[in-house]
């Protein structure tokens, strides 16, 4: 069996009041495939993606990139390998040119304008205002800063959440694309519909912990419970989900 390119061993994360939020997660994640991360709110699934990428650290156990604990590797290079795409785009000021810029300084225009046919948006974006994107736009942009950095693995965080179905639709199949082109893909939903839809593997949490294979399957058969989207999300430094 091969190697997973993300593993979480026996990872707990205790918040400032002693409340566990992850109790114990063991999770093989492999190569080009999409892992989606579903669960109530509150289970710990954006706390457990954001683990990936040392935008919160485990109070005990270890995550492993590529076999190499995390705690042990630079955070800004491990970003640019485990890249993530948040709830809400994050544009920074300037053109889309600009925001492409930030993730590739020294890149030609040609690769920028590729960057942006990846992600199914026109060329003719390059110089528009940022702010000026439609919601799927600006989600789409970031999604195109962040494989601008050639990232190995791909958080995606309720990345469709606030988008019309169209839009969503779009950045669903993005994801597929990126796992064909041999990307992992990790994603978080409170959406069944949508876990059901995309993914290679569902993995439910369940008060911080994962479920066993009769919760699990409990979980997934329900109906859609339609749940609001958990925690602002939005940026590395907002909350996201209290557990």
């Amino acid at each position: 069996m091969p190697e997973p390119v993300l593993r979480f061993e026996g990872v707990h994360v205790t918040a400032a009041d002693g409340s566990e939020i992850l109790r114990g997660v063991d999770l093989d994640v492999f190569e080009a495939r999409l892992t989606v991360l579903a669960g109530p709110s509150g289970s710990g699934k954006s706390t457990l993606l954001r683990l990936a990428n040392r935008l919160e650290v485990p109070s005990a156990g270890r995550v492993l990139v590529g076999g190499l604990d995390t705690a042990g590797t630079d955070p800004l290079a491990l970003r640019r390998r485990v890249g993530m795409v948040f709830q809400r785009p994050t544009p920074f000021p300037g053109s889309v040119r600009d925001n492409l810029a930030v993730a590739a300084p020294t890149a030609p225009a040609e690769e920028l304008a590729r960057a942006l046919e990846r992600v199914g948006l026109p060329v003719s974006l390059l110089e528009r205002g940022a702010d000026d994107l439609s919601g799927g736009e600006a989600q789409r942009m970031c999604l195109a800063r962040t494989l601008l950095t050639r990232p190995d693995i791909v958080l995606m965080d309720e990345v469709t959440s606030s988008l019309d179905p169209t839009s969503r639709n779009g950045v669903e199949d993005l994801a597929r694309r990126l796992v064909d082109d041999g990307i992992t893909v990790v994603w978080v939903t409170h959406d069944l519909r949508q876990a059901r839809r995309i993914a290679d593997e569902v993995v439910v949490l369940v008060d911080g912990r994962r479920a066993d294979d009769d919760e699990r399957r409990r979980y997934l058969d329900q109906d859609d419970p339609g749940e609001a989207p958990e925690g602002p999300g939005g940026s590395p430094g907002d909350a996201g989900e209290a557990a």
